[in-house]
């Protein structure tokens, strides 16, 4: 039973005299443990964006592939198509914009050269720091990646290696699984920050349950509103043209603006390869 008698000033509050021992410990830490209770129910006000942002020297038909990855449906009887490289080909283009530099002044290999360029570049991870200029891989004779992957598109495809591993990989698995508009709103902000450093962003890209968007993007730039951002991306199904996903801040979701063969409509985004587990 509580007494009336006066209280003692304790690191975790006032607790009253009167109180047996291990009621004592119980308000204790109750009164350590409430305010950071109180704390996390609280969310945290989101930090104002800049209005735009884009890559320094990322550019459309420049830093990206000229070859598109093809899509089975809409041509059902060639058995040749460079299909499903979604994943290897978004992943690429972060690799070159962060691991190679192009030396068109300089004279061209032949097949085997330009192989063995393009093996050492993808060897990196994609979530390594990018690399000082003068230790960047060199691509002799070209003037950017479009050039290069247009004159030399077989040995490029060839030498991006294999779909196999990014079409299992287990965080494609994620595109099942339900997500609050929390955790929506974090990964925006994650891709404002990561742009605003001066990196590329992959993205997860699923309208899931719907059989229409299982995919991956690259995102590069983005404007923002007081209620939308818009980010800019590359769409490997569509490289002469840029894609676009919004994030409605009010509804705290995203939304497939314009994305390749894609209806309008809510999605949901997950950042790729930003780290060896995810």
């Amino acid at each position: 039973m509580i007494g009336a008698g006066t209280a003692h000033r304790r690191p975790g509050g006032a607790v009253p005299v009167g109180v047996s021992r291990p009621a004592r410990v119980r308000l204790l830490v109750l009164g350590a443990v409430l305010p950071i209770l109180t704390a996390c129910s609280a969310a945290p006000a989101r930090p104002a964006a800049p209005a735009a942002a884009a890559l320094p020297h990322f550019a459309l038909r420049e830093d990206t592939f000229a070859f598109p990855n093809e899509i089975r449906s809409r041509n059902p009887d060639r058995p040749d198509l460079y299909a499903n490289y979604c994943f290897v080909m978004a992943r690429g283009v972060r690799q070159f914009y962060e691991f190679a530099r192009f030396a068109p002044a300089l004279p061209r290999l032949d097949r085997a050269g330009y192989f063995r360029r393009v093996r050492q570049v993808v060897a990196h991870h994609p979530w390594e720091p990018a690399l000082p200029t003068d230790d960047r891989v060199v691509i002799p004779g070209y003037r950017n990646l479009y050039d290069f992957s247009r004159d030399q598109e077989a040995t490029v495809k060839e030498a991006l290696g294999s779909r196999f591993w990014t079409m299992v990989n287990w965080t494609n698995w994620r595109v099942v699984l339900p997500v609050s508009g929390g955790h929506q709103e974090r990964v925006a902000d994650e891709i404002v920050a990561e742009l605003d450093a001066g990196r590329l962003v992959q993205l997860l890209v699923t309208n899931w349950p719907t059989p229409e968007l299982n995919h991956t993007v690259v995102a590069y730039a983005y404007h923002s509103t007081d209620a939308t951002i818009d980010f800019s991306v590359y769409d490997p199904n569509d490289p002469a043209s840029p894609g676009l996903i919004s994030f409605e801040g009010p509804a705290r979701r995203f939304w497939a603006t314009r994305l390749y063969d894609t209806r309008p409509g809510t999605i949901r985004v997950f950042r790729m390869y930003y780290s060896p587990w995810l």
